[in-house]
């Protein structure tokens, strides 16, 4: 039984990491009751760090207020940014290299989870998980059969019909008489 080794890409480090983030928010009127809060237009991307991931992203908020003794409504709306790190743990002595790829999804979308009025701002607490995939060059051993040869003898029909054509149909007769 003979192995060869095969290289090719392949997931070497696969993480994932649930974060929040507290924000605050000032509106153009002191806010009496939040009304609704939603987080739209999420972005981000990872890049290599010293043996983690770093991902920048950003997102709008939008807070639906209520001001002037409840009788008015309106609606803020920010981009925050910000930057997580990651240590992803790799396969087989793996190394994060130039040429590896890494691919960051969101598994959750970023929701807020808390929100209040404190002293006229808007405090908030958004959550998220992010999910970090590390592709890079590894290697594969697969059994191959031996070195036999496995090939079938083909024949052109010419040299087929000529070697029928010098059978010695005597030769089983000869044979029988010894």
């Amino acid at each position: 039984m003979a192995f060869k080794e095969i290289v090719t890409k392949a997931v070497v480090g696969k993480a994932k990491k649930t974060s929040s983030n507290d924000f605050t928010m000032t509106t153009d009127e002191v806010p009496n009751t939040v009304l609704g809060c939603w987080v739209i237009n999420h972005n981000f991307t990872g890049t290599k760090g010293d043996n983690k991931v770093n991902i920048n992203g950003s997102y709008d908020v939008n807070v639906w207020y209520s001001y002037d003794t409840d009788s008015k409504t309106a609606v803020a709306t920010k981009k925050y940014n910000y930057s997580d790190s990651m240590v992803v743990p790799l396969k087989d002595d793996a190394k994060i290299t130039n040429a590896s790829e890494i691919i960051v999804r969101c598994l959750k979308q970023p929701t807020v989870s808390n929100v209040n009025i404190e002293n006229g701002v808007v405090k908030l607490n958004i959550e998220k998980e992010l999910g970090v995939e590390i592709v890079g060059d590894t290697k594969v051993k697969i059994n191959v059969e031996d070195d036999e040869d496995d090939y079938v003898e083909v024949y052109d029909e010419g040299t087929t019909d000529e070697a029928i054509d010098n059978i010695d149909e005597e030769y089983l007769e000869d044979t029988d008489e010894n």
